[in-house]
């Protein structure tokens, strides 16, 4: 049974003619050396994909063009966040300010950033019970 035709055919097409960023340049991989990059984000994504309504097991081939498109947002994201700023620096303010326009990532990085702040104060009130008297 085939799930996904148009991304098994994508596959396909993928082994006839494979791209230059996807063979490492040492060619002793982390994947046996098959001669491709070690794969950063595929359990999680996985996972992720499995809990917005994928099967268990998705295809590697639909794991692998997600972790591609998901390192492509980080790599575009990284260079423009370190051409605005502070020059080859990476801040915080530099992604808000990229994504300010984007309602749904800009909420859900003032959620993050918030509940990152309640973490941080909690974990002083703990350490100033345990340690501090």
């Amino acid at each position: 049974m085939d799930r996904d035709p148009f991304l098994r055919k994508m596959a396909d097409e993928e082994d006839e003619q494979p791209f230059d960023e996807d063979v490492e340049e040492s060619g002793s991989g982390a994947e046996g050396g098959q001669g491709r990059r070690k794969r950063l984000f595929s359990k999680e994504l996985r996972c992720m994909m499995y809990g917005f309504g994928d099967d268990q097991n998705p295809y590697t081939e639909s794991v692998d063009i997600l972790e591609d498109l998901v390192i492509e947002f980080i790599t575009e994201m990284t260079h423009k966040a370190m051409s605005i700023g502070r020059q080859g620096r990476v801040q915080v303010e530099d992604i808000v300010f990229l994504i300010r326009k984007d309602p749904r990532k800009f909420a859900r990085v003032k959620d993050l950033l918030t509940m990152n702040e309640e973490l941080k104060r909690a974990r002083k009130a703990f350490d100033e019970a345990n340690y501090g008297s």
